[in-house]
């Protein structure tokens, strides 16, 4: 047993005494009832349960959960898919998501949501050139498995929130 505390979305849990041998996916979907985190592949390789762990220091980055035992996240304050509309209102990107109705099943959407949004804050603290988008979004959502085949909407919902706001995220 391991005493755990964690924030998720700016609210805090714990501590609490949690089993060593507990994931984080099992965490959130089972004890917290936050189902928005899938449960894909059970191996960390199709990406649908990551989530944004949000570092001290104001760096971001996403983490599978279905490998990851919930102690690991100790301490840490990470965002779920949950967490991105604010006040019952979807988010910017979320709205993308549906205007170019980015998914099909909608298995994958949470891992695709979150790691388009790190990188959409990575580019808020660092624009890059217009000439390196299409490149910089596909590295970024590269990983993220869909069986659906939606990639190539994924990638203009990004692209198109990107390119909506060029002072904020291009050089």
């Amino acid at each position: 047993m391991t005493t755990f505390s964690i924030t998720i979305n700016g609210r805090a849990y714990g501590p609490a005494e949690i089993s060593d041998d507990l994931s984080m996916n099992d965490f959130l979907r089972e004890h917290l009832g936050l189902t928005g985190t899938k449960f894909g592949c059970g191996a960390g390789q199709c990406l649908s349960c990551a989530v944004i762990v949000d570092d001290a220091d104001g760096a971001s980055y996403t983490s599978p959960t279905c490998i990851a035992a919930a102690a690991s996240f100790n301490g840490k304050a990470i965002r779920t898919v949950e967490g991105h509309a604010k006040d019952g209102q979807l988010s910017v990107l979320q709205k993308a998501f549906i205007v170019h109705f980015a998914f099909q099943c909608g298995y994958c959407t949470a891992g695709f949501l979150n790691e388009a949004q790190v990188l959409l804050e990575r580019l808020a603290k660092k624009p890059i050139p217009r000439a390196e988008l299409e490149k910089t979004v596909a590295e970024a959502l590269d990983g993220h498995l869909c069986r659906c085949t939606g990639y190539i909407k994924y990638h203009e919902a990004v692209l198109d929130v990107i390119l909506a706001d060029p002072k904020r995220y291009l050089a």
